[in-house]
């Protein structure tokens, strides 16, 4: 009868054991699975993620200006002041008043020559930055302020000081610090980081 006893009990023990040995299984799988599916998940975003960097550096400011010819001269002196990466990468938003080729040509080849030297990086960068404003600016928001303003509105640009846009007949006219003017000759160039707006000359703060 004792022997009965513990033979019951022994059996009921190896199926208890059994029991919790299935479960520790199970918690483990289900600990596996759930860590692959987290995995997984992870992944995915961060595809997600890649796609859409991939997405807004291909239609970024830089990516424009790369794509517009008569915009190589601007391409140069951005990469020269390293700070393509910057149009390309920032999600910004910004808006550019980008100077075309003929507004290069304006400028004394000697006073380009010497901004594009790798010593003078951080000049070219402070002549490019007066280009470029924080946020999206429309040529219709330009306009809407101009004429809320008594026809004369000033902003800052990111190089720190103040450009100042006027109206003449239905154009756009950009006034620099030195009293110099600039047209804009091409608005509203959408980019995924802003807009670029493409003007007939390179506007300069006040020397």
């Amino acid at each position: 009868m004792k022997f009965k006893k513990l033979l019951i009990v022994a059996v009921l023990s190896a199926i208890a054991f059994t029991s919790c040995k299935d479960q520790k299984k199970e918690e483990q799988a289900e600990k596996e699975k759930m860590e692959m599916q987290r995995m997984e998940a992870e992944k995915e975003a961060e595809m997600k993620m890649n796609e859409a960097k991939m997405e807004m550096e291909s239609n970024s400011i830089a990516a424009k200006a790369m794509a517009t010819p008569e915009l190589s001269t601007l391409v140069s002196a951005l990469q020269n002041a390293e700070l393509a990466q910057m149009m390309k990468e920032e999600e910004g938003p910004f808006t550019v008043f980008a100077p075309n080729n003929d507004a290069f040509s304006k400028v004394d080849k000697a006073t380009l020559d010497n901004l594009m030297l790798p010593e003078n990086k951080e000049k070219l960068q402070n002549v490019l930055k007066y280009h470029v404003v924080s946020g999206k600016i429309t040529s219709s928001d330009l306009a809407a302020e101009i004429k809320a303003n008594n026809g004369t509105f000033k902003f800052s640009t990111v190089e720190g000081t103040e450009l100042t846009a006027t109206m003449s007949g239905d154009k756009i006219v950009l006034k620099d610090g030195n009293g110099k003017t600039a047209n804009i000759v091409q608005a509203d160039v959408d980019a995924s980081n802003g807009v670029v707006h493409v003007i007939d000359a390179v506007v300069m703060k006040k020397s």
